[in-house]
């Protein structure tokens, strides 16, 4: 919930796709949660929609405001599938709403994995959870005269 909050307040957030080549794609887009389906929308002709018609595998990463902000990541991975016609009459704020199907389209986003990175800035700790486990907590300590920061990752016992 923690990360739906941080969607919400964002509005934005980065999608990558896959290339024809197979290099990566990100966009902004707006993600919008209808019925329990995180819904997004692409125009028909865009290179965005192309991409997930040809290769479906997408991530989504939550946007930040800055790199001392101490807001987390969420990441999702998964699968894009075209919507269900209710499913996008559903989302009446959504700006594909205004848009024919055939200008528009809508893909709910199946999701198969998920991670939130959560920042601690005030006191250098990094902790990763991907679904409802939580992996790995990383600490900082100053940075050196090489300017770097060291991480000590402390892996979480496995349940």
């Amino acid at each position: 919930m923690l990360a739906m909050a941080s969607r919400n307040a964002a509005r934005v957030a980065l999608l990558g796709t896959l290339r024809r080549d197979g290099s990566p794609r990100i966009s902004p887009i707006e993600p919008y949660l209808v019925e329990g389906q995180l819904l997004i929308g692409a125009m028909a002709w865009s290179q965005r929609a192309a991409d997930l018609r040809r290769d479906p595998r997408y991530v989504l990463h939550s946007a930040i405001t800055g790199p001392d902000s101490g807001e987390g990541e969420f990441k999702l991975y998964g699968s894009a599938v075209e919507a269900a016609e209710e499913l996008r009459r559903a989302a009446a704020e959504a700006w594909w709403s205004s848009w024919p199907s055939d200008k528009a389209i809508v893909l709910a986003l199946h999701i198969d994995r998920a991670v939130f990175v959560g920042w601690d800035t005030e006191q250098g700790v990094m902790t990763s959870i991907a679904g409802l486990r939580k992996m790995a907590t990383a600490r900082a300590t100053a940075p050196t005269r090489s300017r770097r920061v060291q991480w000590h990752i402390e892996r979480a016992p496995r349940s």
